[in-house]
């Protein structure tokens, strides 16, 4: 055979591994999606474990089979089947934060504490962006009472992994029972638009109404006061005290109080329109430029506020959100048309954390 003729056989062999390796893999990656979707709707986790194994000869480099192989065998309560696998993961060509995450819950699940401990702290060490981690060892350190190293974590992970919601609701929840819950609001509203329609929002949705109730006192006669941060030191993690809590959420929100004789949800939408109408005809937007009022300067701009405010702290006061989403309901439906076509925008080019003040 001439160099000619064995050159094309060589490109015909190398093209008929390439179709079956494309091949295998696709059929590799339907019979994953379908494992899936037995477990999520069905919870038939042998099936889907036995469709994983197929997928993973089919297609032996990717983690994804063996990852969720394991997520099977955790949901079946079956530990250490899962933790054998995912140990075995922490060396695969294609590892990531997830897997020392995962593994490091299913040590915890085995009362394996320390153990877990040790593979999330592994796994900052070799993905040190990985959101969920922070969280682990943040929720950990609430578990021993250790708030401020819990909220230290809490918002390393917003600042390296701003896409990952819980360490916003974690935070949030921290702040609100502190003094220094002026954080706290923002946090809790970033993580409502993060993460929509959970109870975990609704959870939110009450902290925040009832952190306005108990942080305004209208006064009577008197000036009102807003407890939304100490005036000289910030008993929280970090260097530096930030002025944003009272220059923003002090004299703003203060000015924003006239004319109230109570705290509702109705008056609280007028408090904050008028808070985000200071906050941008003051400059404030220069000097502490902030996506949360960002976005809801846009839900003004398309006529949402009134909705958008009501949405936000409406689990706080349901019988009054009822009475006047019942009272409003065109308006409701065009705003919740909107809002899903509309987030929030949280990546790395648009982020809130209290360091950047």
């Amino acid at each position: 055979m001439n160099n000619f003729l064995k050159m094309a056989a060589l490109y015909m062999l190398l093209c008929a591994n390439v179709a079956y390796s494309q091949d295998s893999k696709e059929k590799a990656r339907q019979k994953g999606q379908l494992a899936i979707a037995l477990m999520d709707d069905e919870h038939k986790y042998d099936a889907a474990i036995k469709l994983l194994e197929e997928a993973g000869k089919l297609d032996p480099g990717n983690i994804d089979y063996p990852y969720e192989i394991a997520y099977a065998y955790n949901a079946k309560a079956e530990y250490k089947k899962a933790c054998s696998i995912l140990e075995q993961l922490q060396s695969h060509p294609g590892v990531h934060g997830q897997v020392y995450q995962f593994l490091g819950n299913i040590y915890e699940r085995l009362g394996q504490k320390d153990k877990a401990i040790a593979t999330y702290e592994a796994g900052l060490k070799k993905f040190p962006e990985t959101g969920g981690l922070y969280m682990e060892l943040g929720n950990i350190n609430i578990g021993r009472k250790n708030y401020n190293k819990a909220l230290a974590y809490f918002e390393r992970g917003i600042k390296v992994d701003p896409r990952f919601a819980a360490n916003y609701y974690w935070a949030a929840k921290i702040y609100c029972s502190s003094p220094e819950t002026a954080w706290g609001m923002i946090y809790g509203e970033i993580f409502m638009n993060m993460e929509r329609g959970t109870a975990r929002t609704e959870e939110i949705s009450r902290l925040l109404y009832e952190t306005y109730r108990t942080g305004i006192q209208l006064g009577g006669a008197l000036k009102p006061i807003v407890s939304f941060s100490k005036s000289s030191a910030a008993d929280v993690p970090g260097e530096g005290i930030s002025a944003f809590p009272s220059v923003v959420y002090g004299s703003l929100l203060t000015a924003a109080l006239a004319g109230e004789q109570a705290i509702d949800l109705a008056s609280l939408n007028r408090i904050r329109s008028r808070f985000l109408e200071s906050y941008f005809g003051k400059d404030m937007n220069r000097r502490y430029p902030n996506i949360l009022f960002d976005y809801q300067q846009q839900v003004k701009e398309a006529g949402y506020l009134e909705a958008y405010n009501y949405w936000v702290l409406g689990k706080g006061a349901d019988e009054a959100f009822n009475r006047w989403k019942a009272n409003n309901d065109e308006l409701w439906k065009k705003f919740m048309d909107w809002f899903g076509q509309n987030k929030l925008q949280v990546d790395a080019g648009h982020t809130f954390h209290r360091e950047q003040y």
